[in-house]
């Protein structure tokens, strides 16, 4: 048992020092968005949506809670941001060629309607971001529009 006490004294230890390291917060202005919500023109409606349900993992200004700063969901939640942000970043929207922004519609409209998206690791601690079948329906609506306008850009 004196072992057990031992090695459970140095895993609280070395969770108070990691607590020192932190990674890097997903944190900039929130004005990085205005040329997407610009260019998309969602409603009221969906923006909310978005601005509740994706701008924490797909911008480059994250909204962090508490219990974010805790070693070792800090990096967990640091990783889920990275990889949203890698799959698309509304942020990064006037960087995108028209056929890049195209297909990404396209990909949010099929992952919101199949359900893929939110992730059910984001809905735990965000409850509020937890989409009714309208307000899926609202965004699939929407994006599909963003989609069709592109194509028609694509083909003049």
């Amino acid at each position: 048992m004196g072992i057990l006490k031992k090695i459970i004294g140095l895993l609280l230890v070395l969770l108070v020092i990691l607590q020192f390291f932190q990674p890097e917060k997903n944190e900039s202005e929130v004005t990085t968005l205005e040329p997407f919500i610009a260019e998309v023109n969602p409603s009221k409606e969906v923006h909310q949506i978005l601005k509740t349900a994706c701008f924490d993992c797909h911008t480059n200004t994250t909204n962090y809670p508490w219990y974010s700063s805790v070693t070792p969901v800090n990096y967990w939640m640091a990783n889920h941001v990275s990889e949203g942000k890698e799959e698309l970043n509304f942020s990064d929207w006037a960087s995108y060629s028209l056929k890049k922004k195209k297909h990404k519609m396209k990909e949010v409209w099929e992952e919101v309607e199949k359900k893929k998206m939110l992730l059910n690791s984001y809905t735990w601690t965000h409850t509020n971001a937890k989409l009714t079948q309208e307000q899926i329906q609202q965004v699939v609506d929407w994006a599909k529009e963003v989609q069709s306008k592109y194509e028609q850009q694509l083909a003049n």
